[in-house]
């Protein structure tokens, strides 16, 4: 496991978010957070983690907690397809746009997150928009969930296998049950 970014020719500056190595470690952000959001990118349901696709772990990890699902691209086909029918459709660039408004209330109008999940994006693609959060946001607070470190966000899974990734959310989910 490591810390190192994934993407070696880009430098995320002199702030870095924090990896994450336990379960515990995320629960704990998400128990802190008043307003969650998952963000599902399209590699969620291409990416095998042993005996599941990733998607159907960021479905379990959504129904635990009753958080808002944003599905990106063709992602909401995939989602429907397993049955889970509490996602909203929009664009990646378009939901990273919204998220640095400081007067968009969000989905549901009730106020704008302070954690956000980004999960199955291209390492590029979250980079930039981790990036552009990181800058341009003041208050939002990110993770990335993919298992490539992602300097920029406020959290990300460390380097990781998909095993490894596997293991982490079985753990995750397990102790969520317990809570």
């Amino acid at each position: 496991m490591s810390t190192t970014p994934w993407q070696t020719a880009e430098i995320p500056g002199p702030k870095r978010g924090l990896p994450i190595h336990r379960s515990e470690t995320l629960i704990s952000l998400l128990n802190n957070s008043k307003n969650l959001l998952l963000i599902i990118g399209h590699r969620a349901s291409e990416i095998n983690l042993g005996n599941k696709k990733f998607i159907d772990y960021l479905i379990d990890l959504a129904c635990a907690r009753r958080i808002p699902v944003v599905a990106t691209a063709h992602t909401i086909k995939a989602l429907t397809n397993r049955g889970f029918q509490n996602a909203s459709s929009m664009s990646l660039m378009d939901i990273a746009n919204r998220l640095r408004d400081t007067e968009w209330r969000g989905l549901d109008g009730t106020g704008a997150y302070d954690l956000v999940l980004f999960a199955g994006f291209p390492y590029y693609m979250a980079w930039l928009v981790f990036s552009g959060l990181k800058h341009m946001s003041s208050q939002l607070k990110t993770i990335s969930l993919d298992g490539q470190y992602q300097p920029n966000a406020s959290w990300s899974i460390q380097n990781v296998s998909p095993l490894e990734l596997e293991k982490f959310f079985v753990n995750l989910l397990e102790k969520m049950g317990e809570m």
